[in-house]
């Protein structure tokens, strides 16, 4: 497999970290590039460890993981982005009185986004286990591929957040819910993107 199959997979998988940073940047009242890199290296090392895991598992695991990694990543993400909905409606009260809401980024919520947004990553680790790939490479260009386009995203988020704050919230929310129908829908075949 050639450096650029390889950067067009870590460009696919990272789609889902960087709708998911731009969500993080929309709660943001500003950039912070402590916060940012944080988020980046969440989702770009996740992005990493799961085809490692993936690979390492090869076929053994295959028809365990491929059965159920759409449920729990639209799971996750219909959590994820049902909070930012509901966030976006009932916490306009208070964020018109002045009240700001700290940007929420706990250990658990960026293990549970950084996990929804690497489950395709683990299948894709699984399929290197049978295709002539240097693992390590692999791992490398999609953490970095993630790293990037997350941290992009969140600046993104930030700018967007800013001009339409509730409305980016809400939005932010949707498109998570949606990514997570789109992922279930692409595995149980009813659809094909």
């Amino acid at each position: 497999m050639s450096i650029w199959e390889i950067l067009l997979i870590g460009l696919g998988v990272s789609a889902d970290a960087f709708a998911v940073s731009m969500c993080k940047g929309v709660e943001m009242k500003k950039f912070i590039l402590k916060y940012a890199l944080l988020i980046a290296l969440f989702f770009g090392g996740f992005q990493m460890l799961m085809p490692l895991i993936g690979w390492g598992a090869g076929s053994l695991f295959q028809k365990y993981i491929t059965s159920v990694d759409h449920w729990i990543a639209f799971g996750l993400l219909l959590i994820l982005g049902g909070k930012m909905i509901y966030d976006g409606i009932f916490d306009k009260d208070k964020k018109e009185e002045g009240e700001e809401k700290p940007l929420q980024l706990g250990l658990v919520t960026l293990l549970v986004m950084a996990v929804a947004t690497s489950i395709d990553a683990l299948a894709v680790g699984v399929t290197f286990a049978f295709l002539s790939v240097n693992i390590w490479l692999a791992i490398s260009v999609i953490g970095a591929t993630t790293f990037t386009f997350s941290l992009i995203g969140v600046g993104i988020g930030v700018k967007v957040g800013d001009k339409f704050k509730n409305k980016a919230e809400i939005l932010g929310g949707v498109i998570l819910i949606l990514l997570g129908v789109k992922i279930l829908l692409e595995h149980l075949d009813v659809i094909n993107f």
